[in-house]
């Protein structure tokens, strides 16, 4: 295959992918699975599992950073950048239409944001029992598990989540560093060492320099994208930890009122693709749409930064036994992340009644037992909700 129809089967899953993904992080990476693994073969669920654990370690929005390094795996650094704009495009121009008719357009809890709560918790579940049945097969890794469940569950916080992945990894070294790997695939990507280390730099001088530039120039663009360059660069734990840090950033300051931030967030709950689009919105709100196209780019750019800085040393640290060791440790952890993640948020602020969890049962047997693919799923929660909850 060509490279240029590399590219543009890359950019149409991407596409595809921005504009059914519904659910937050723990969702795409099923839809991801779907699309790229089950679908199109571009990866084995090893190798898929190892970029998740990697991008687990990284700052920034996981989901995003998962479909970035797997666009690079594809088709170099424009690969990856289109694998990003199709997946984050259709949310950032919803989001961006909604902040410019904000004034004539007031959001509630509608029955179709209700419904896509519903897909959500199918969705997840759904990803949940598959990802478990790879990474946590065995009693010692499904232990790893539930610990990490039961800790995420009584202790919600993303300093909590890293301290969980980070104790995995110490206890996958120390169990599993000397156990017999399964064959792994190799792959290459077009990213040299030095080109990875060169982006850290970047990175680096980005995060002592824009803060100087913003104090230095009184400029709105530049404060802008200190701002979100700085919540890029710091935010573990996904998206929904955005909304402290930025509103710290932007209410105190009068950029946006509370309510008008608060608008902003829940729209962001109901459109596909990354919640870190979240920034989309509020860049507009701040200085139309140009403060929108800073306000992303700023907060995207650390990931794209810190995948280039990591990916070129992922094949060489999957041969060594022990890193194979740490992976196979955070790869337990990251399920039972992901079953806390299926309680709170996203089970228990989507069933509020039977009706609504009737109905997420329906869709989680569509998708495990009728392999109905995840885009169809959106369709019929949409239209099911619509039925079901405005007449039961």
């Amino acid at each position: 295959m060509s490279k240029q129809n590399r590219l543009l089967e890359i950019l149409q899953s991407s596409l595809k992918l921005g504009l059914t993904s519904f659910g937050g992080p723990v969702a795409h990476l099923a839809y991801f699975k779907e699309e790229y693994i089950d679908r199109r073969k571009w990866l084995n669920e090893k190798l898929y599992a190892d970029i998740i654990a990697l991008c687990q370690f990284l700052p920034g929005p996981a989901s995003s950073q998962v479909g970035i390094a797997i666009g690079m795996m594809r088709g170099g650094l424009l690969g990856g950048l289109i694998s990003w704009l199709g997946f984050t495009l259709p949310s950032v121009i919803i989001l961006v239409l909604f902040a410019l008719f904000y004034q004539n357009f007031q959001l509630g809890e509608t029955t179709w944001i209700a419904s896509l709560k519903v897909v959500a918790v199918a969705v997840v579940a759904h990803a949940v029992l598959g990802l478990g049945k790879k990474l946590a097969p065995d009693r010692p890794r499904m232990a790893i598990a539930l610990a990490a469940a039961l800790v995420m569950l009584l202790f919600p916080s993303a300093w909590v989540q890293i301290g969980i992945i980070l104790v995995a990894a110490l206890i996958g070294y120390v169990w599993f560093r000397k156990g017999q790997q399964p064959s792994l695939t190799t792959f290459s990507v077009s990213i040299t060492k030095k080109q990875g280390i060169f982006s850290l730099l970047i990175l680096a001088c980005l995060l002592a320099g824009l803060p100087l530039l913003a104090q230095a120039v009184s400029n709105t663009y530049i404060q802008i994208a200190d701002t979100f360059f700085r919540v890029g660069s710091i935010v573990f734990g996904g998206g929904h930890v955005v909304l402290p840090l930025l509103e710290q950033e932007i209410v105190p300051t009068g950029f946006l009122t509370s309510s008008e931030f608060l608008a902003g967030y829940g729209m962001a709950q109901a459109v596909p693709g990354p919640l870190f689009t979240f920034s989309s919105y509020v860049g507009t709100m701040m200085e139309g749409v140009l403060g929108a196209l800073v306000a992303t780019i700023a907060i995207f750019l650390p990931s794209f930064l810190l995948i280039i800085g990591a990916l070129p040393f992922l094949s060489e640290l999957r041969k060594k036994t022990a890193f194979q060791g740490i992976l196979v440790g955070v790869n337990a952890s990251v399920v039972g992340i992901l079953l806390a993640a299926l309680y709170d948020p996203v089970f228990t602020s989507a069933i509020i009644s039977s009706a609504h969890f009737a109905l997420a049962a329906v869709l989680f047997a569509l998708m495990q037992f009728w392999k109905i693919p995840a885009w169809a799923i959106v369709l019929i929660g949409v239209i099911g909700g619509e039925i079901l909850f405005r007449f039961i």
